[in-house]
């Protein structure tokens, strides 16, 4: 349970809805009625059951919440959740919640989407809600494969993957979710681990605090399709892997905090034994410095060994609908309901009887 004002970042509004009076909430406000259908074992329940133990802290009512969907298992999520949803068509999650947020930004909206589904026909729209740091957040559930039609490769994943659809071993190059995103100049970029609720819970209220585009990869185990596709960063001895980022503090990491991250003589990021390097070696995490930020995105394309999870960037920047929310209102000053009647009606306009 939790009661609070509301949050500075993606959304919302912070007072209940009836005006005034501070929001008590809990984790079943936000959970709908309808029966979780997900195969049993799937990452997704562990994801779905922390998004709804987190919303409570936000303050923000469930009819002022949007959860946006595309095509996919992930595209479930919408019906579980007791807010407002839309399950879309296959990748077009980004730009229905574009258009959400600029028409609504008193909502807080937030978009459920696969790797599959946003990384191969919804890439452009992904990219570009990127760009122009749209007031959403972006949850990317990253199984590397399709699990709802049953097993083929998807965009992420890896070179010599035999599916259904690659019975010989798959030949595209995979994409790293977290370089894209920075690629395309997302002004937060984070990256956690579907059971590890704790870290995701902090993920998820960095993401919802920030200005702008939020974009959160979260490595999500298909037990059915691609088990054990993430188990050096999920499974049983995961600390020898897990490089934990905290903005401000030097990056070290495993079970004794014995290895870190180093500059190398060439300049490029490498794993080091702190008792060799010495912890003045260690590079210091800064969340604002993108050149860093793409390094740590590319010290792991693969999470089968020391891998970054965390807010990898964060940065401040104008976002998309305040200078949408401009234009409109210059284009409506002096503009009464006669002239918009006017301007609709002119030029070649028809009656249908």
């Amino acid at each position: 349970m939790s009661e609070t004002n509301g949050h500075p970042g993606n959304g919302g509004a912070p007072e209940a809805a009836g005006g005034g009076a501070t929001l008590t909430l809990t984790k079943k406000d936000f959970a709908s009625d309808q029966e979780t259908r997900w195969c049993p074992g799937c990452g997704d329940y562990a994801i779905l059951a922390t998004v709804q133990q987190f919303l409570p802290e936000m303050g923000i009512p469930p009819e002022k919440i949007v959860f946006v969907a595309g095509i996919g298992c992930a595209g479930r999520f919408a019906y579980y959740m007791s807010t407002y949803g839309v399950h879309g068509i296959h990748g077009r999650a980004p730009a229905l919640a574009t258009g959400l947020a600029i028409a609504r930004p008193d909502l807080s909206v937030w978009v459920v989407t696969g790797d599959g589904d946003s990384l191969s026909i919804g890439g452009n729209h992904l990219i570009h809600a990127l760009r122009r740091n749209v007031p959403i957040n972006i949850l990317l559930f990253n199984n590397q494969i399709y699990g709802l039609t049953k097993g083929q490769y998807s965009p992420t994943s890896e070179q010599g993957k035999v599916t259904k659809s690659t019975p010989f071993g798959s030949q595209d190059h995979p994409f790293n979710p977290v370089a894209l995103a920075l690629g395309a100049d997302a002004s937060f970029v984070a990256r956690t681990v579907d059971t590890n609720r704790i870290h995701e819970t902090e993920v998820l209220r960095a993401a919802a605090a920030h200005r702008g585009s939020s974009f959160v990869e979260i490595y999500q185990n298909c037990n059915v399709f691609n088990d054990g596709a993430f188990d050096a960063v999920r499974a049983k001895g995961k600390e020898a892997n897990q490089i934990r980022l905290v903005d401000g503090e030097p990056i070290r990491f495993g079970a004794e905090g014995e290895r870190g991250v180093i500059r190398s003589r060439s300049g490029r990021l490498e794993v080091a034994d702190v008792s060799e390097v010495g912890e003045e070696a260690l590079v210091v995490h800064d969340a604002d410095d993108p050149t860093l930020a793409y390094a740590l995105a590319r010290l792991a394309d693969r999470p089968i060994g020391p891998t970054p999870i965390g807010v990898i960037r964060a940065s401040e920047r104008a976002t998309y609908a305040e200078g949408v929310g401009e234009e409109l209102a210059a284009a409506r000053a002096g503009v009464g309901d006669d002239d918009l009647a006017a301007l609709l009606r002119s030029g070649d306009t028809w009656t249908v009887e």
